[in-house]
């Protein structure tokens, strides 16, 4: 058993898919194939089970799964001890991004961390704020932009800014310049799951203000959100920078709710347990800097 191995078989089973893994390894599909099978038979365990839609852990493969994590965070402390020595960013850093903002963020995120720590590794993983605020606490993820988070003791938050909750539907709306809380419940309401934030902040309201939303459907996923109110199915509460990273978010319009206003802030979170390093610093700073940038970007009115 080598590092190596070990790393593969993280991002397959993280990823679930080996096509998906081999992509973010920049590995050839059939060598990444050969690194586990490998590591199944020195182990005498089959960790994986191959599925026509991928790969999902058998019982073995989930205890190696946690010790694969330990095991990386172990590697990644000692090369960011070292390199903190010199104050130069070394080592892997994992970043949770909301859906919100992931195909936003992704892109300039990459592209500035290749530049300016050319030395270090960076996994970008996206998932809702309640989901990552666990991963901080249980050592998956490193840092995560998460939307206001409930306090929990062994995760740091720092607010980076304040989002509002529109109301996105059809580009006909735009003429509108505000939609109070009260006139949602006219509208069919596309919105995630109960327990994601947003969802959170919109029933405490609507309980506050004796306003039944009507939910027609439930989606976990963003674009797809903004996708079925591009297609006409209901309408979305999302803030606007949701809407600035679609490809064609110019058919959809984005009007603040008033009478209250929503307001949802965005922190950077980042596990407690952790020593600061060079690394989680310099990413750190980046990110605040591409959400400040983000947010100067979304549309006026938007």
């Amino acid at each position: 058993m080598n590092l190596q191995q070990i790393e593969t078989f993280v991002h397959v089973a993280e990823t679930g898919s080996f096509s998906k893994a081999a992509l973010l390894l920049d590995i050839a599909q059939p060598a990444l194939s050969r690194q586990v099978r490998t590591l199944e038979t020195e182990l005498r365990e089959t960790l994986l089970i191959r599925t026509g839609r991928g790969v999902t852990l058998t019982d073995a493969g989930r205890r190696l799964l946690e010790h694969g994590h330990a095991i990386m965070q172990r590697v990644a402390l000692a090369k960011e001890d070292l390199g903190s020595q010199r104050d130069e960013p070394v080592g892997r850093i994992i970043v949770g991004l909301p859906p919100s903002l992931a195909r936003r963020l992704t892109l300039p995120l990459i592209d500035t961390f290749s530049r300016e720590m050319p030395k270090a590794g960076l996994a970008v993983v996206e998932g809702f704020s309640v989901n990552m605020a666990e991963w901080l606490t249980t050592g998956r993820m490193d840092l995560a932009l998460v939307y206001t988070p409930e306090p929990q003791p062994h995760v740091e938050v720092t607010p980076v800014l304040e989002e509002r909750l529109c109301l996105i539907g059809p580009a006909s709306m735009g003429q509108r310049m505000s939609v109070r809380f009260e006139e949602l419940s006219d509208y069919p309401l596309i919105m995630p799951q109960r327990g994601q934030i947003f969802r959170k902040l919109m029933e405490a309201q609507a309980t506050l203000s004796q306003v039944k939303l009507n939910v027609v459907w439930e989606v976990s996923s963003v674009p797809a959100i903004l996708d079925l109110v591009r297609g006409g199915y209901g309408y979305a509460a999302l803030t606007a920078s949701a809407l600035s990273s679609l490809e064609h978010g110019d058919e959809l319009a984005c009007i603040p709710i008033e009478s209250p206003g929503i307001v949802s802030t965005l922190c950077l979170a980042q596990s407690a347990k952790k020593k600061s390093t060079p690394l989680i610093r310099r990413t750190s700073e980046l990110l605040r800097g591409l959400c400040l940038e983000a947010a100067v970007r979304v549309p006026k009115g938007a």
